[in-house]
């Protein structure tokens, strides 16, 4: 983690100048009238000095330089991120920067928010070509993102740039729903790398993301397809659910939520709930994660008592194009299609069941794996005559005669000609 420090650049460099100024009983304004120093060196505007604290008052420090030059400091220009002005004392010194010559009471007008963001830049701009990690805190959010403000210097954390973890999981894209979530996420710290920076443009672009790579990189090779990990819900979309564990997220998809049908992931879960994870796969740093795994199929214990040839009583549940589903118990469904509900040509399977009446089929196939049951009502029926499904009834076959049994026919034949 980068620690900020304080580079101060004194120029022009004078002796200091022996001035003893009685502070007891006195104003600010009495005191800045006594104080008159003068040199032939001068302080530069942007220049960033030591200033030694004369006199403090409530809103404003009467400061010397070098011990010759004489500053002011007031309003705005005293406040900065580390509450400098709040901690010093008379006689402390502190960083400063020039931001008006003298005036006409030989007083140059100093800075403290000024150097606290030259500071700032000096800093960041080590920390962005040591590739850093510092740590900073949103203010505010909009729809694209975290905005900062370090000592005046405005940031940027765009949306694209936060983790996995504090990214904004909504449902299509919703602008206000992003905006909701950004929100919760102001007043929080984030650990960043500097993306982009620009003193003279103003520009500073940070990435959570980036920041966490190694990280994360290496946690997830701590990971194994099979492994069961605790974790937190930390969003539910229409898709699935997101579980955050050990800095890490990874997705529940929709299809592995439970066993039964899904239609809805908010009715299985909240956001905040704890919940125990099967990792069922890791490609190209993306999780997948499994809820209904870690339990028992009750599919295949209900599919036990089946086997193909087997006669079995349902309801149908529902009809599709190819089709239709027969209820065969509380857990398995199995598919009429089209071309086993009837022995005759079948279009649309209304016209030959309907939904929530009972049906008697025969099971044709049967996959535990892929939970797949195919069912044939026509199997059960016997084919109309003629159909080719029907059985066909065969010519009756005519013997072949031996030779010598033929020979005795003809001669027989003969005889009783003559006669």
């Amino acid at each position: 983690m980068a620690k900020f420090r304080i580079v101060p650049e004194v120029k022009n460099p004078v002796k200091l100048m022996d001035a003893k100024i009685t502070l007891d009983d006195i104003s600010m304004d009495q005191v800045i009238d006594q104080v008159t120093l003068s040199s032939d060196e001068e302080l530069e505007l942007g220049q960033l000095v030591k200033a030694k604290v004369l006199l403090k008052g409530p809103n404003r420090l009467l400061v010397e330089v070098s011990g010759v030059f004489t500053g002011l400091i007031t309003g705005n220009e005293l406040q900065d991120a580390e509450g400098t002005f709040q901690k010093i004392s008379e006689g402390d010194e502190f960083d400063a920067v020039v931001i008006a010559q003298e005036n006409e009471d030989g007083q140059y007008t100093l800075s403290i928010r000024r150097a606290a963001q030259e500071r700032s830049w000096i800093d960041f701009q080590a920390a962005y070509e040591n590739n850093e990690v510092i740590t900073v805190v949103a203010d505010e959010a909009n729809k694209g993102g975290l905005l900062l403000d370090i000592n005046g210097i405005k940031g940027f954390i765009p949306v694209s740039q936060l983790s996995p973890v504090n990214y904004p999981r909504v449902n299509n894209a919703d602008q206000d729903a992003i905006l909701d979530r950004l929100g919760v996420l102001v007043g929080k710290e984030f650990e960043v790398r500097i993306l982009t920076i620009n003193k003279s443009e103003g520009k500073l672009i940070f990435s959570e993301r980036k920041a966490e790579e190694e990280r994360r990189g290496k946690a997830l090779e701590t990971l194994k397809v099979g492994q069961a990990v605790s974790g937190v819900v930390s969003g539910i979309v229409d898709f699935g659910i997101f579980v955050t564990f050990e800095g890490l997220e990874g997705l529940v998809h929709i299809s592995e939520i439970a066993w039964s049908k899904v239609n809805n992931p908010h009715d299985f879960a909240k956001e905040g709930d704890k919940v125990e994870v099967l990792i069922i796969g890791l490609e190209e740093g993306k999780i997948s994660l499994s809820i209904k795994r870690l339990t028992p199929d009750p599919w295949i214990e209900a599919a036990q008592n089946l086997e193909v040839g087997k006669t079995v009583k349902g309801k149908v549940s529902r009809l599709t194009q190819f089709g239709a589903f027969l209820s065969v118990n509380e857990h398995i469904d199995g598919l009429i299609h089209l071309s086993e509900i009837s022995h005759s040509q079948v279009r649309n399977p209304g016209d030959f069941i309907s939904v929530g009446e009972e049906y008697e089929a025969k099971v044709i196939s049967l996959d535990l794996e892929s939970h797949r049951l195919g069912l044939s009502l026509k199997a059960l029926m016997p084919a109309p005559e003629g159909s080719e499904e029907a059985p066909k009834k065969r010519a009756p076959r005519v013997k072949k005669a031996d030779k010598k049994s033929t020979e005795k026919k003809v001669e027989k034949k003969e005889e009783s000609k003559e006669a």
